[in-house]
């Protein structure tokens, strides 16, 4: 399995509205190309968050060939996409993982304390 994540430091002003964008059409889109088997949206914690909110957005493909095929034939447009909206208010980095172990208990959140 392959693990593709992407950091991303959004500018205050519109980490509201980069966030709904994410969930309601950017991540909609991205698992739309069928590359892709799952994904998680996490907020980064422990940062300093004066100047902007980070997350963490992590995709998790089947195999190298899959990402390299979302990487040829959506990733481009899907970037500038999201470049667009967001110019400037944002900083982004990538980075892609081969899984070398796992080990997963399916819990749900409210087994795990949260609400």
């Amino acid at each position: 399995m392959i693990l593709y994540n992407v950091t991303v430091k959004v500018d205050r002003r519109v980490a509201a509205d980069w966030l709904n964008w994410m969930q309601e059409v950017h991540i909609p889109e991205v698992m739309m190309t069928n590359q892709f088997v799952e994904y998680r949206l996490m907020r980064i914690l422990g940062e300093v968050e004066d100047d902007g909110v980070t997350y963490a957005i992590q995709y998790l493909c089947a195999s190298i060939e899959k990402f390299r095929k979302y990487q040829d034939d959506f990733a481009k447009r899907l970037q500038a996409e999201h470049s667009k909206r967001y110019k400037d208010r944002f900083v982004a980095f990538r980075t892609l993982m081969e899984m070398v172990d796992h080990n997963s208990k399916n819990i749900s959140l409210e087994e795990m304390g949260a609400s």
